[in-house]
């Protein structure tokens, strides 16, 4: 098998939701990112920090997917042992959904997740990035690695 194949099977974790998810709920995805900021870049301080401390709240798709299919589980499993056995193929084909999801970046209900808006770890860092930078917290002098690695865990 060749690297290429390999590398279409298993994308990168940090791209691997963006690259299975339709590029039109990418681009709104997206464009709804940029009207908030277009909101922000004329506010002060306190508001845009605290936009940074609601985005630091906000859950991304694997938090959304894993506890949703963790209360699916539960729920299925409970079900297999008071009712029907036949309750545990949903949990198993949850857990397979997941696996799916952890490999490729892909499953079932990760379209209609992101057609809601429940954006990567990666686009939600990206927004605070760019407040920050409209806050000024990049146009220091930083000395050490410290400061600089500080700044970025901000």
């Amino acid at each position: 098998m060749s690297n290429m194949k390999i590398k279409n099977i298993l994308p990168p974790t940090s791209q691997r939701v963006f690259m299975r998810t339709d590029p039109k709920i990418n681009a709104e995805i997206r464009n709804h990112t940029i009207r908030t900021l277009n909101i922000f870049k004329n506010c002060n301080e306190t508001e845009i920090s605290e936009r940074i401390r609601m985005l630091n709240q906000e859950w991304d798709i694997e938090r959304v997917l894993e506890a949703s299919a963790a209360a699916l589980m539960l729920v299925s499993s409970y079900l297999g042992i008071k009712t029907s056995k036949l309750c545990f193929l949903i949990t198993g084909t949850i857990g397979a959904f997941m696996v799916q999801h952890a490999l490729q970046g892909w499953c079932p209900p990760l379209s209609l997740v992101r057609k809601w808006g429940v954006r990567t770890a990666e686009e939600i860092h990206a927004e605070k990035t760019a407040l920050k930078i409209m806050r000024g917290d990049f146009f220091d002098d930083y000395s050490t690695a410290v400061d600089v690695l500080n700044m970025a865990e901000k």
